[in-house]
């Protein structure tokens, strides 16, 4: 396994609306309704549909 690759938060990973993003990627709502977002690594996660959020890493940037 590569270093970059050790590196890298799991898919699967959670972050809360507010929390700094762990890893860049597509990531989904945890419920309902949901949808996904391209976040990128240090930037803050969003709310959804106004309301604060459980984000899962769903995919590698």
């Amino acid at each position: 396994m590569s270093t970059a690759t050790a590196k890298r938060a799991p898919i699967g990973t959670k972050a809360r609306t507010g929390e700094v993003c762990p890893e860049s990627g597509v990531w989904k709502v945890d419920g309902s309704p949901s949808t996904t977002a391209p976040i990128a690594k240090g930037n803050r996660m969003p709310p959804y549909d106004g309301k604060a959020v459980t984000w899962v890493l769903s995919q590698y940037a």
